[in-house]
């Protein structure tokens, strides 16, 4: 009887996902620059050539690793998005998941929004980051509906306030604030965004 060779770990089905998932590990560890579609075969065991069955090149890799990424940020925005709360706390909910989502994914992030500015970048990474905003400007319409916020154009208003909190949360990803001190200030944050600076 003539037996068989074992089969590779990962098979067509799951190549893609296997790639994303160690492309990923690699961004995350070494940074953009050790990323090459021959060393993630090498490290999953496949051949050299398998990956370009997914990826036609290192660029078509990262463009999927920001499009999962605005993916997962989207989801954890709608997971934690309560529009049955008030608008503070509904915030406050939200900006505690966009930040989470920075710091524990500093470099996929800076990767996510390199591409996004790209003019070269696809139509559905443009739908997939619009999803992410969505949270916010659904909240900020919401919040005029009900005569919380001023009046004006609600994508306008989102983007100071998705400004603001992008802001805190790049510097929680690089080390310039603690991720721990910007998380416990973050409640103290959105207070001041939605009131303003000036005394009261």
């Amino acid at each position: 009887m003539v037996r068989m060779p074992e089969s590779r770990p990962y098979h067509h089905g799951d190549l893609r996902a296997a790639l994303l998932a160690t492309a990923e590990r690699t961004l995350r560890d070494r940074g953009a620059g050790a990323l090459s579609l021959r060393e993630l075969a090498r490290e999953i065991g496949v051949s050299h050539a398998a990956p370009g069955r997914h990826f036609k090149d290192k660029q078509a890799l990262l463009d999927a690793l920001a499009l999962t990424g605005f993916e997962r940020l989207a989801g954890a925005l709608e997971s934690a998005d309560d529009p049955g709360l008030p608008l503070e706390p509904r915030l406050a909910g939200l900006a505690k998941a966009y930040l989470g989502f920075a710091v524990e994914n500093a470099a996929l992030l800076e990767l996510m929004f390199t591409r996004k500015h790209d003019p070269d970048a696809s139509a559905q990474l443009a739908a997939s980051v619009d999803r992410s905003v969505g949270s916010f400007l659904r909240l900020v319409a919401d919040a005029q509906a009900r005569g919380e916020i001023v009046a004006g154009d609600p994508e306008r208003i989102t983007l100071v306030a998705a400004a603001s909190l992008h802001g805190l949360a790049a510097f929680a990803a690089n080390g310039s604030v603690p991720a721990e001190q910007a998380l416990a200030g973050l409640d103290e944050h959105v207070h001041h965004l939605l009131h303003g600076l000036k005394p009261r």
